[in-house]
């Protein structure tokens, strides 16, 4: 017997929105309406034995009635399993929970306590959308932990959950809904939030999470577990963007796109469709203003500070910084201005659409039919192994390959390693875990090497745009002086990349 599940898409506003929402004829002549005020107590072992299973647990109290729910991963951001009853008090049930995950993860002897609690006003609305039956809830409220003291979280979201009928149905609404008023994806719970809040973590820049794959899954079910990961990583750093400049959310936002894209080329003919096609496009221009800044980002903080070392008394060097500081700026002004656009809010939801509703999913011809079904771990192992020999064959003789041919390397690398990082749970084991370390360290090195010669280029292409613009002479010799300081490094990251690429062909696959 299948597990419970609960498919449900969040949406993040403002509290105004919410107010224009409840006028709206969409939610006005809603089939059914309703609101409650609950307060929901989340509880975990003092040594998060919970939170570290990817399990959480709530008791909610809602006019003198308890429900306690047990939530799982799932597929991590749009299709959970979910255990639901009503219980006596206000406490847990254990017994309540026996034949769930809860009796498999957490031991018997483990006292449970609340962490952090959760107080909404929710208005829901039962919405026909299509064919489907669609639960709207308007949460407004807050987040508060006696750990974290006076500081709360403030909670402003819409939840679209399918009670009847199909998911695509859920995305129609998201982007009815959208058109209405600024919503946001929500990739992050509740009990996530309070967590953080628990913790201390508030806002804290995030790096990417295993993906939660598992053996029976068909290969459609990890590539969307694997974009959603990537969603996932992608929006809780662009969250932090959203509040201030922050070079290593950036960086990791940066990391999540590419992560998606490689996840994109990974799966190849499974997920090809024209409107996939397109939104990939809409997804690579939007974030150009990423690279730029990112580009600034690591030659100020890296490549220019190895300068004034060498050269401490060279005064070009000031201008040469003041003058990439002011592009700087204006690179993060036109990323701020992306990040805030409908457009930019647009592409995320009709990706996430076509991610677990697309035309990918629905051809029924059989090649298409025959990949979607197709066990993940036998997937996985082809695509490991036909990407391996991508790169084993690019880089021969790497050092004396011309920068495009090593750039091409470096991609057929780091889509290697991306998807050697995204399958490694489909291949558990003390036997595949010792060979993925030392797979991944291999890989690794190799990029390394590779991603500070790309750097190396990108900072000739930095130093060549400050001859088309306005700039003193002092400032055009250190840069010219900049130049050649880097270039200098070049032929020893060329040998040590060619050793890194040697050693990779010799360190034994570990999906094998």
């Amino acid at each position: 017997m299948s597990d419970p599940r609960e498919i449900e898409l969040k949406l993040e506003c403002e509290p105004s929105d919410l107010a224009v929402l409840q006028d709206h004829p969409l939610l006005r002549e809603a089939a059914e309406k309703g609101e409650a005020e609950l307060a929901s107590v989340y509880f975990d072992t003092p040594d998060r034995q919970l939170h570290t299973a990817g399990l959480g647990l709530r008791v909610r109290e809602s006019e003198g009635r308890f429900v306690q729910t047990l939530k799982a991963e799932g597929d991590g951001l749009f299709d959970r399993p979910e255990w639901e009853q009503p219980v006596e008090g206000a406490e847990p049930d254990r017994a309540a929970l026996a034949d769930t995950p809860f009796a498999r993860r957490v031991a018997d002897d483990a006292a449970l306590e609340p962490l952090f609690t959760s107080r909404v006003t929710r208005r829901t609305y039962l919405v026909e959308q299509g064919e489907s039956r669609i639960e709207v809830a308007l949460d407004l409220g807050r987040i508060e932990s006696p750990a974290a003291g006076d500081d709360i979280l403030s909670i402003c979201e819409i939840e679209l959950e399918l009670k009847e009928g199909t998911a695509s149905d859920v995305f129609a609404l998201a982007y009815a809904i959208a058109a209405l008023v600024p919503v946001r994806l929500g990739v992050r719970s509740k009990a996530e939030r309070g967590y953080a809040l628990a913790a201390g973590k508030i806002d804290r820049v995030r790096k990417s999470e295993p993906v939660p794959l598992h053996d029976d899954m068909s290969a459609a079910e990890a590539f969307r577990a694997v974009a959603h990961a990537c969603l996932r990583h992608m929006r809780i750093n662009e969250d932090i963007l959203l509040k201030s400049r922050d070079a290593d959310a950036l960086h990791q936002m940066r990391v999540a796109i590419r992560r998606l894209r490689s996840a994109f080329s990974l799966f190849g003919d499974l997920v090809d469709d024209p409107l996939g096609v397109r939104i990939r496009a809409e997804l690579k221009a939007a974030t150009e203003p990423l690279g730029r800044a990112r580009n600034l980002d690591v030659f100020l903080a890296t490549i220019l500070p190895a300068e004034r070392e060498r050269h401490p008394d060279e005064v070009g060097l000031l201008g040469l910084e003041r003058q990439l500081e002011d592009e700087r700026a204006k690179a993060y002004r036109d990323l701020a201005a992306l990040l805030r656009s409908d457009a930019w809010r647009m592409l995320l939801l009709d990706l996430i659409g076509w991610i677990n509703a697309g035309p990918w999913l629905r051809d029924d011809s059989p090649g298409r039919v025959s990949l979607r079904e197709e066990p993940a771990r036998v997937f996985a192992a082809r695509e490991l192994d036909r990407r391996r020999r991508q790169v084993k064959r690019r880089g021969r003789h790497l050092d004396d390959l011309d920068p495009e041919e090593r750039h091409r390397v470096r991609i057929a690398a780091k889509k290697l390693r991306y998807g050697a990082e995204f399958f490694a749970p489909l291949f558990p084991g003390k036997k595949a875990g010792k060979r993925h370390g030392a797979f991944g360290k291999a890989l690794s090195d190799l990029q390394d090497h590779l991603g500070a010669l790309n750097d190396i280029a990108t900072g000739h292409e930095l130093m060549r745009d400050l001859t088309v613009e306005p700039a003193g002479a002092t400032t055009l010799f250190a840069a010219g002086m900049t130049a050649a300081d880097i270039e200098a490094r070049s032929r020893k990251l060329l040998e040590a990349a060619a050793e890194a690429h040697e050693d990779l062909v010799d360190t034994k696959p570990f999906w094998r």
